[in-house]
């Protein structure tokens, strides 16, 4: 039973399988509730995935090593969101300039309501740097996190968290604010809750995932590009 148990806990296959078919069950859940803005693959992947490493007694780094082969793909598949939005870009036209300020604007208010938050629950500057990128994706919160003088891992805890919360609510938040331009609510999207986000909002729409993604890509950018004079601002001025 122990090499059983060993081999389970050694062999990155299994991690791999693990995760592939956790998500599989999230996509089916999804699938058989309509939708339901709780039912997200990504959320029911962590409630299969996670006791299964805890059972094994695997940590996150063998984890993370071991699934090296998934991580990978998330590059690729990032730079495929462009395929949709190339399909739909004849929607850019007069939109340009709107989404640019908006995603600058959204920028700043991110990542100041973080730091501020923090600081005003009475948590320690290291705390408020690390929650600073939360808004960004996974891969650019980590070496902002870094930069910053913030905890990476606890960084992309935290982005991860605010993803599924703004692919659970999103949405919702959106058609109570009677938000209906399919642009608007893609970048709004995008933008909050980057890729887990964007498979959300592709998945109501094409549309509305071609401008998450591209919200999500242009929040990365412009965040990281604002965030040395933000960081001065927050951290030295204020």
């Amino acid at each position: 039973m122990s090499d059983a148990v060993d081999f389970l806990r050694h062999s990155p296959l299994v991690l791999v399988l693990v995760t592939v078919v956790g998500y599989l069950v999230g996509c089916e859940v999804r699938d058989r509730t309509k939708g339901h803005p709780l039912a997200q693959p990504v959320v029911v992947a962590i409630a299969v995935v996670a006791p299964t490493i805890a059972l094994l007694d695997v940590d996150y780094d063998t984890y993370l090593g071991d699934v090296s082969l998934i991580t990978f793909w998330l590059g690729p598949a990032t730079v495929a969101l462009a395929v949709p939005l190339h399909r739909q870009a004849h929607r850019l036209k007069g939109f340009v300039v709107p989404l640019i300020a908006t995603v600058a604007v959204g920028a700043v208010v991110s990542v100041a309501a973080g730091v501020l938050l923090v600081r005003l629950a009475g948590g320690a500057e290291v705390l408020q740097r690390t929650m600073a990128p939360k808004a960004t994706t996974t891969p650019v919160s980590l070496a902002l996190s870094q930069t910053l003088g913030g905890i990476p891992p606890l960084s992309a805890a935290l982005t991860i968290m605010v993803g599924i919360l703004g692919a659970i609510a999103a949405p919702t938040v959106l058609t109570w604010a009677r938000v209906r331009d399919d642009r608007a609510r893609g970048l709004a999207i995008g933008s909050v809750s980057h890729g887990i986000g964007t498979a959300r909002a592709l998945h109501e729409s094409p549309a509305e995932g071609a401008f998450s993604g591209l919200g999500m890509g242009l929040t990365a950018l412009v965040t990281s590009l604002l965030m040395p004079a933000l960081a001065w601002l927050l951290f030295t001025v204020l």
